[in-house]
């Protein structure tokens, strides 16, 4: 009787372990709250996210940050101009190093040029940014161009448009009498 007793007790401990290691993997591991993450290069801040909320689920076996609070990054460049990416909610996975921006997508340059969409996947290895949302981008000179579908580099120097409409502000000048 002592024998089945104690295989009962011994059943129910490594169930309830069982059950915990289920519970826990779908759990973040961590959780950080009004994060504030600055990054630098030889001394200089390169760039600086920040964030009311980050969960980080790197107990996964393809590991991943959420950031379910919205987020706010801000990039400076060798002139320590500021370019400012802001979404409503981002995902960072680790292993493809790729952060995917969801809703009200915005980046906005130095300059006043803009772009703003509903998602946006930013490959940080190849500094590389790309939709296949529609998207709205406003130059510095008042140019808009709408469209669907475009991936461009973090400058916004080179861009790749897959349908748009564009309308151009022209200056008309005086003509003679």
């Amino acid at each position: 009787m002592t024998l089945v007793v104690a295989m009962l007790f011994s059943c129910e401990d490594k169930l309830s372990d069982i059950q915990k290691m289920n519970m826990s993997s779908r759990d973040p591991v961590g959780i950080a709250e009004n994060f504030n993450l600055i990054y630098t290069d030889s001394g200089k801040v390169t760039s600086n996210l920040i964030s009311p909320k980050m969960l980080d689920y790197s107990n996964r076996e393809f590991d991943f940050s959420r950031f379910p609070e919205g987020m706010t990054v801000y990039f400076f460049d060798k002139q320590a101009q500021k370019t400012t990416v802001i979404a409503d909610k981002a995902v960072n996975y680790s292993d493809t190093q790729i952060i995917e921006l969801i809703g009200n997508v915005k980046i906005i340059k130095h300059d006043g040029a803009n772009l703003k969409t509903e998602q946006l996947f930013w490959d940080q290895k190849n500094e590389w940014l790309f939709t296949e949302k529609k998207f709205i981008f406003t130059d510095v000179d008042g140019s808009i161009v709408e469209g669907v579908g475009i991936d461009f580099n973090m400058d916004l120097t080179i861009i790749n448009i897959t349908k748009m409409s564009a309308e151009s502000l022209v200056k008309e000048e005086n003509e003679p009498l």
